[in-house]
C-alpha cells in the first residue's frame, strides 16, 4: 500500500485544572487585560452542547518534537511550550474528542492557529503544531475523537450502523470546538486574547477550512484550505473510477505505459503557456488523445510492450472521469499529467493474474460508510453499481460531509479571507472539483471581481496532492491580506517539472492564467505574466 502524502509537515503534569458547566459557543470573547505566561490550573468553559471531561496543562521543554509512524517526522529547534489536551464529550453520544493546544512559552505572535488533518485523521499529528509553534503561533488541533488516517474502526457501531455522532465530530463539529476551546485556552495562558486567527490545513485540513468558512464564519480571520477535499461525498466515490473502468475492460496497463501516455500527453500541450518548461499549464484545456499512442512500444523493466486499442480506452475513460451508462458525466476525472499510481494501481498474485488494487481513503469511504460492509471489495464493482453507489454516496451524506455550500456571504460579512490553491496534476483530489466550487460560488455571490474580495484561488501547474506545503508561503500571503488588507495577486512558489527540474513561478488568481513573455528564462517566475485564459 502507498504512503498517504501528508498535509504538511520528558512532560511535566503540573497542576490540577479547573473545569466550568458549559456556556454557548460564542458567549466567550476574550479578555483585554494581560497577564504572565501560566502552564497550570487552565479553566476551559465547555462550549454549548459538550461537557470537558479533563484539561490536563504540561510544560514542554526546548528541543526537537519527533513523531513516530509512516506520517512522522521531527522539527527541530522548537521552544519551549506549554501543552494543554482538553478532552470533550458530548453528552449521549458516547464520544472523547481530544483537543490540543500547544503554546509557545516566549516568542508569541500574537496570533492562533488552528490546523485539519489528513485522510480520516481529523487532526495534526504534531509536526504542523511543532512548526506553528516554532513560527511563533499559539497552535490547536483535534483528533474529533476518531482514529489516524487510515482507521475507519469507528464509522459503525455493534449493530453495523454508522456513528454519526463520531461522523458529525468528523465532518464538522470537532472542528469548530476547537476554535472555541483553542482560543479561551490562550486568552488562559497569555491573559490576553489573540489578535488575529487563523486556520491551516491541506486536503482533509482543506475540506475543514472550506467547512468553517460555510457553517462557523466568525471562528477564524483567515482561512488557508489548500488541496481541499470538498464534495467528499461525490469525490471519494469518483476517485475509484479508474479502479471501475479496468476492471470491466479487463485491461490493467502497467505503470510504464500509464508513465508513456503522460509523457505524450506533455509533449502535445507543454506548450499551453508559451513555453515548453515540462509542465502542464491547464490540463483541462488539453486535447491530446491517448489513442494516437496505439502501436507505440514502451520499454519497460527490459522488456518491450505495444500500446494497445484497450490500453488507450482505459485511460480515455480515466482522464474524462466517470459517467453513467447512458453518459451524463457524474464527476471529474484524473487530471492529464497527474500520477496514475494511486487510483490505477494494482496488484499481481503469485499466479501472475493482475487485479486492481483501490486506493484506501475512497475504498474505505465506499465499503464502509457507504455499503457499512467493511469486507466489501470496490475492486469489483461494475459501472451500474459504480453509478448507484455515487449517488447513494450523495443522498446519504451531501448534507453532512460534503462541504460544498457556495454562499459565503456570512463569512464574507465577517471579514474573513479564504485563500486555496491547488496542484494541477493532483492524483488524489481532481482539481476541477475546486474549481467548479469556485464557480459556483461566484455565480451565487455575485461575480468573479466580488467573490475576489474574499476568497482566492491559485492553481499550481504539475503540482501533485498537497505539494506545494512548504514551496509557497500561501500563510504568509494570508496573514498579509488579513492584517494589512493586500490581497495577493500572485503566489510565489517553487515547482518540480516534468523532468525533475526546479522552476520559480508566480501562481497567477483564478481565473487568470501563466502567459509566457516569449523571453527569457523559461524556469524563471520573470518570464510570465498573468492573462485571461483563452478557453
Amino acid at each position: 500500500m502507498k504512503r498517504i502524502l501528508t498535509v504538511l509537515a520528558v512532560s511535566v503534569p503540573l497542576a490540577a485544572v479547573a473545569v466550568y458547566a458549559p456556556i454557548g459557543a460564542s458567549a466567550y470573547t476574550g479578555s483585554s487585560a494581560s497577564a504572565p505566561f501560566t502552564c497550570s490550573s487552565i479553566k476551559v468553559h465547555a462550549p454549548a452542547g459538550t461537557k470537558v471531561e479533563s484539561v490536563t496543562p504540561v510544560s514542554q521543554a526546548a528541543g526537537t518534537v519527533t513523531v513516530p509512524g509512516e506520517l512522522g517526522g521531527s522539527v527541530p529547534d522548537v521552544p519551549a511550550y506549554c501543552d494543554v489536551t482538553v478532552v470533550l464529550t458530548h453528552p449521549g453520544d458516547g464520544d472523547h474528542a481530544k483537543v490540543r493546544v500547544w503554546l509557545p512559552a516566549t516568542g508569541w505572535n500574537g496570533r492562533f492557529q488552528a490546523l485539519g488533518g489528513s485522510a480520516y485523521a481529523a487532526g495534526d499529528n504534531g509536526l504542523g503544531m511543532a512548526a506553528a509553534v516554532k513560527q511563533g503561533y499559539a497552535a490547536a488541533t483535534t483528533d474529533a475523537g476518531v482514529g489516524e488516517a487510515r482507521d475507519t474502526s469507528w464509522a459503525l457501531n455493534s449493530r453495523g450502523q454508522v456513528n454519526t455522532a463520531l461522523l458529525e465530530n468528523f465532518a464538522d463539529r470537532s472542528q469548530h470546538e476547537t476554535a472555541v476551546v483553542g482560543k479561551e485556552v490562550v486568552d488562559e495562558v497569555y491573559g490576553k486574547a489573540a489578535s488575529y486567527s487563523y486556520f491551516n490545513g491541506c486536503s482533509t485540513g482543506g475540506r475543514q477550512g472550506y467547512m468553517a468558512a460555510q457553517r462557523h464564519p466568525d471562528d477564524f480571520d483567515g482561512i488557508l484550505a489548500t488541496a481541499p477535499a470538498i464534495n467528499w461525498d461525490e469525490f471519494e466515490v469518483a476517485t475509484l473510477w479508474p479502479q471501475v473502468v479496468m476492471n470491466e475492460e479487463h485491461t490493467y496497463p502497467t505503470t510504464c505505459e500509464f508513465k508513456a501516455f503522460n509523457e505524450a500527453a506533455l509533449k502535445a500541450c507543454d506548450k499551453l503557456d508559451g513555453a515548453k518548461d515540462g509542465l502542464i499549464e491547464a490540463p483541462e484545456r488539453c486535447t491530446y488523445d491517448p489513442r494516437r499512442l496505439i502501436g507505440t512500444k514502451v520499454e519497460c523493466d527490459d522488456a518491450e510492450e505495444t500500446i494497445t486499442a484497450a490500453d488507450a480506452a482505459v485511460v480515455r475513460k480515466i482522464w474524462d472521469g466517470p459517467r453513467t451508462s447512458s453518459g451524463k458525466k457524474l464527476w471529474y476525472g484524473l487530471p492529464i499529467g497527474a500520477d496514475f499510481a494511486y487510483l490505477a494501481d494494482t496488484d499481481t498474485d503469485d499466479n501472475g493474474n493482475v487485479k486492481g488494487a483501490p486506493f484506501v481513503v475512497p475504498a474505505a469511504w465506499v465499503s464502509t460508510f457507504v455499503k457499512k460492509q467493511p469486507s466489501f471489495d470496490t475492486s469489483t464493482l461494475t459501472y451500474r453499481q459504480f453509478a448507484q453507489v455515487f449517488m447513494q454516496s450523495q443522498a446519504e451524506y451531501g448534507e453532512v460531509i460534503g462541504t460544498d455550500d457556495p454562499d459565503l456571504s456570512a463569512f464574507r460579512k465577517a471579514g474573513g479571507k479564504l485563500l486555496t490553491w491547488h496542484g494541477q496534476a493532483d492524483q488524489l483530489i481532481p482539481t476541477q472539483g475546486t474549481v467548479d466550487y469556485r464557480k459556483r460560488v461566484e455565480r451565487e455571490m455575485g461575480g468573479s471581481n466580488r467573490v475576489d474580495d474574499f476568497y482566492r484561488l491559485f492553481l499550481a501547474p504539475g503540482t501533485a496532492h498537497c505539494g506545494l506545503t512548504g514551496k509557497a508561503d500561501g500563510l504568509g500571503a494570508l496573514t498579509t491580506w488579513v492584517e494589512q488588507g493586500k490581497a495577493p495577486e500572485t503566489l510565489t512558489a517553487t515547482l518540480t517539472n516534468a523532468y525533475g527540474q526546479t522552476l520559480t513561478r508566480d501562481l497567477c488568481r483564478y481565473p487568470l492564467v501563466s502567459r509566457y513573455n516569449g523571453h527569457g528564462d523559461v524556469a524563471a517566475a520573470g518570464s510570465y505574466r498573468c492573462a485571461a485564459s483563452r478557453g
